[in-house]
């Protein structure tokens, strides 16, 4: 039953793609809540939470319950029942996920791979020919954090009111410029230029394409649609090592090598900006690859909301004020800073990480490979486990007590095998917390506006690249031991922080089950539409654990 439905009439006549939820999702009369989870997974409406973020639990007994119950009973008699429709959602996410999602990916993939080339340049000497010095990349690479993190909320809120399929190909065109420009540069100023640059444009990239995302998927089909994306930031790390080898034994009479790569990749991604902006329908509604019943399905199943201009306009002073003054999302951001340290220092510092484990500059850019292909495996396996058990939290530390055991084999293993063997499963878990808090955030927060400046903030995490990139100095190379006893600090910080989160929203979903228990039908419905709470502030918002 939609929440929208829950004044006890019967709801329209549908056509069997309409989004319903279970009566079974509700209190069930009688039924015994012993343990809170019980509460918490009853509480939760699949399609109501997906389609207004809300939710409307009710008493068991109340008129309100009976009357549903009775609705329920008569959908399910006229055949609508919850298999078709998870069938046919089924069906529908298989054409989204061919349709739209490979195009994204490859977009993403371009994404990290014009944000990590420097480093694969760096093994070609990039510095130095370009007359600065080593400690310069370093303090390059910390000021594009700088500005791709202030730009986040700014560069998501421009989405918010152009629309993603607009936005996106015009950041990748300048982006993908610039990083052509970058083959071109003299000097320490330009080359800080040109960073500070790629960071004002790539801000946006990663949370308009998720909020882009949230208007197709319902949130416990989007982690794993995140997880294949985010992954493209892991495949992007083995990628630019392959082709960065391939590029490397080009032989040109007057560029050098790391010239050549800037260009190619930039180049490409200019035209892949051209092709998105070709390709990516404005929403849901504008899906040219679904049928008028299927888009409509969709539309639906995320509560009517799509990305356009129209509705992009919405973004209120009171989503703004609601995001700054949401503790959970700051006291989650700084374990997911802490949790970011290793993917974002190794984006461009892992083939000089496994340059010091004996390869030759060329070999290492190969070598580095496998361990990013280890990471984008990881992330899918812990992601798609994620939605399919509809549970965040303990996902994300079970990625992190990964991480934690092959970033102690890396610094305590005494042979580079060993040392290198680590690596991959340090990597294999790494990759994982950064995308599952996003779509743990995203599922917690009901309304468009608010989730896409959560999500613009979230990308504050990005300040771990600041932290990895002072902390993976030429002055410790060639080992490195010092920055990854360091990593292996954050890492630590970081499992306890989310162990701890994870309890908090617990406690806060079993406060608001007993507010709940206290007040009538009447009262829990006036909490669901007025607007004394705003989005996930209302008691009758139960978050995902």
């Amino acid at each position: 039953m939609s929440v929208g439905h829950q004044d006890g009439s019967p709801p329209p006549s549908s056509s069997p793609c309409s989004s319903r939820a279970p009566i079974s999702n509700y209190y069930p009369i009688g039924h015994d809540l012993k343990h809170p989870d019980d509460r918490y997974r009853l509480e939760h409406d699949g399609s109501s939470f997906e389609s207004q973020g809300v939710l409307s639990p009710l008493l068991p007994g109340s008129p309100h319950a009976t009357a549903l119950r009775s609705n329920s009973i008569e959908m399910q008699d006229s055949g609508i029942s919850s298999l078709e429709n998870e069938r046919e959602a089924q069906r529908i996410n298989r054409k989204m996920d061919l349709y739209l999602l490979p195009l994204l990916s490859l977009l993403y993939l371009f994404n990290g791979l014009d944000r990590g080339n420097i480093g694969n340049a760096q093994t070609q000497g990039f510095t130095h020919d370009i007359g600065a010095l080593p400690d310069d990349l370093n303090l390059a690479v910390s000021l594009f954090f700088v500005t791709f993190v202030l730009f986040q909320m700014p560069s998501a809120a421009v989405g918010q009111w152009l629309g993603p399929s607009t936005w996106l190909p015009i950041m990748m065109l300048c982006w993908g410029l610039i990083t052509t420009i970058q083959a071109f540069i003299w000097g320490k100023v330009a080359l800080i230029t040109t960073r500070l640059l790629i960071g004002v444009f790539e801000a946006g990239f990663y949370p308009t394409c998720i909020v882009y995302l949230g208007s197709f998927y319902s949130r416990f089909d989007l982690a794993t649609r995140i997880g294949l994306f985010y992954g493209q930031y892991a495949i992007a790390s083995a990628f630019s090592g392959a082709l960065s080898y391939a590029i490397f034994q080009v032989s040109h009479a007057w560029l050098k090598p790391w010239q050549l790569l800037f260009i190619i990749e930039g180049f490409l991604t200019c035209v892949l900006g051209a092709v998105a902006w070709l390709w990516l329908p404005t929403g849901p509604r504008g899906a040219w690859f679904l049928s008028h019943s299927e888009r409509q399905f969709v539309v639906d199943r995320v509560g009517g909301v799509e990305p356009n201009a129209a509705k992009y306009s919405s973004l209120t002073r009171r989503d703004l004020v609601e995001t700054l003054r949401d503790w959970k999302l700051w006291y989650v951001l700084v374990f997911n800073i802490c949790a970011s340290v290793p993917v974002t220092a190794f984006s461009v510092f892992l083939p000089l990480v496994v340059q010091g484990m004996g390869y030759e500059s060329v070999e290492a850019n190969l070598m580095s490979v496998p361990p990013a292909v280890c990471g984008a495996v990881g992330l899918y396996l812990f992601a798609s486990s994620s939605d399919r058990h509809r549970e965040r939290g303990w996902h994300i530390v079970g990625a992190l007590v990964v991480a934690l055991g092959g970033l102690v084999g890396v610094v305590g293993s005494v042979s580079n095998a060993a040392k290198y063997a680590s690596l991959c499963v340090f990597l294999f878990g790494s990759y994982v917390p950064p995308p599952l808090t996003v779509a743990w955030l995203s599922g917690n927060t009901p309304t468009a506006g608010k989730r896409a400046l959560v999500v613009g903030a979230n990308g504050l995490g990005n300040l771990a690249g600041a932290i990895g990139s002072q902390l993976y100095r030429a002055e410790y190379a060639p080992g490195y031991k010092l920055p990854l006893v360091v990593t292996l600090g954050f890492v630590g910080v970081a499992l306890t922080g989310y162990v701890a989160y994870r309890y908090t929203l617990r406690a806060v979903n079993a406060r608001r089950a007993a507010i709940r228990k206290s007040k009538s039908a009447e009262q829990i419905e006036a909490e669901r539409v007025d607007s004394v709470r705003h989005a996930d502030r209302k008691w009758v918002f139960v978050y995902d654990l």
